[in-house]
C-alpha cells in the first residue's frame, strides 16, 4: 500500500481552501493532515515530521526548502489579516511587539518600516492581544485569525495593513506562504495533490464559508470577503517576482523560490 503523504497546514481561516480536498474530499485518502501555527508547521519540516507544510516564506529560505509549484497564500493589495498598529509616529517605532507565529510577517513590517518611515525597531515577542502588545511597546503587529477578529476601525490607534502597504512599495504581489519540503520531493505528485484540494476547496467556497466562518469566530460576510477577495491562492509569474523581491528586501535567501 502506497503511504500517506503527512501534511503540515496552517489552523488559520486562509488555509481552509488549500486543504478542503484534504479534508473532505478524494485527497482525504492520500494524506496524514496535521494543523499548527505557521512556526510550528515550518518547525515540524524541519524535523522531519511531516513531508511537506504550509510554510512561510521566510523560513523556506531559510532551510532552503523546495517549493511544490502551484498553490500557496499571497496576496495583491490589502491583505486584512496582516495588521500593523502603532501608538506613535510611524518615524519614531523604537519597539515592535509581535506575535512571532509567521517570521515572514514580522520581517514584512521590517521591511515596511525600514523602507518607508527609516525605523528599525527591536522586536518583542507577544501573546497576540493588542492592549497587552501596546502597554509596552511602540507598535503592534497582529496577523491570522486574531487580526480577523478585530475591527481595526474602531480601534484608538494608527493601523496599517501590510498587504497594501507591500503593494504601494513595489506593485508587486506578496506571497507570504507556499506548499514546501526538504530537497527531492516528489514535486509532481505533490503538486497533483495539493492542486487537487485547492480546486475541491474552490468550487465549494460557500460551504467553506459557513463552516469556518462558525469554527474560527469570524462573521461570514467578512470570511467570505476575506477568502474571495483579499486572499490569491495561485502561484504564477507575478507572485514569483514578489517572491524574489520580498527575500531580497528582507536580505532572506532568494535561491529559495527560484527553485519553485
Amino acid at each position: 500500500m502506497k503511504r500517506q503523504a503527512r501534511v503540515g497546514a496552517v489552523s488559520y481561516l486562509n488555509t481552509v481552501p488549500l486543504v478542503w480536498g484534504m479534508l473532505h474530499g478524494p485527497q482525504r485518502e492520500e494524506v496524514e493532515l496535521s494543523f499548527s501555527i505557521p512556526s510550528l508547521c515550518a518547525e515540524q519540516v524541519e524535523r522531519g515530521a511531516v513531508d511537506i507544510g504550509l510554510v512561510p516564506v521566510a523560513e523556506i529560505a531559510r532551510q532552503e526548502l523546495e517549493m511544490v509549484p502551484g498553490h500557496g497564500i499571497a496576496c495583491f493589495g490589502a491583505v486584512r489579516s496582516i495588521l500593523l498598529f502603532s501608538r506613535v509616529p510611524w518615524a519614531r517605532i523604537r519597539t515592535l511587539s509581535a506575535d512571532l507565529s509567521s517570521r515572514t510577517s514580522v520581517k514584512l513590517a521590517q521591511v515596511i518600516l525600514r523602507e518607508r518611515w527609516g525605523a528599525e525597531p527591536a522586536v518583542v515577542a507577544r501573546e497576540p492581544v493588542i492592549e497587552t502588545m501596546l502597554s509596552d511597546a511602540d507598535a503592534a503587529l497582529i496577523i491570522g485569525d486574531p487580526a480577523l477578529r478585530l475591527d481595526p476601525e474602531e480601534l484608538p490607534f494608527e493601523f496599517l495593513d501590510l498587504g497594501a502597504e507591500w503593494r504601494r512599495l513595489t506593485e508587486l504581489p506578496m506571497v507570504f506562504a507556499a506548499w514546501a519540503g526538504k530537497p527531492g520531493l516528489a514535486l509532481r505528485e505533490l503538486e497533483r495533490l495539493t492542486s487537487g484540494s485547492y480546486e475541491y476547496g474552490r468550487a465549494r467556497l460557500s460551504e467553506i464559508v459557513d463552516c469556518a466562518s462558525m469554527e474560527h469566530g469570524i462573521p461570514a460576510a467578512l470570511a467570505e470577503q476575506y477568502l474571495r477577495q483579499h486572499i490569491r491562492y495561485e502561484l504564477g509569474r507575478r507572485e514569483q517576482d514578489g517572491l524574489q523581491a520580498f527575500l531580497r528586501l528582507a536580505n532572506l535567501k532568494a535561491a529559495a523560490a527560484e527553485r519553485a
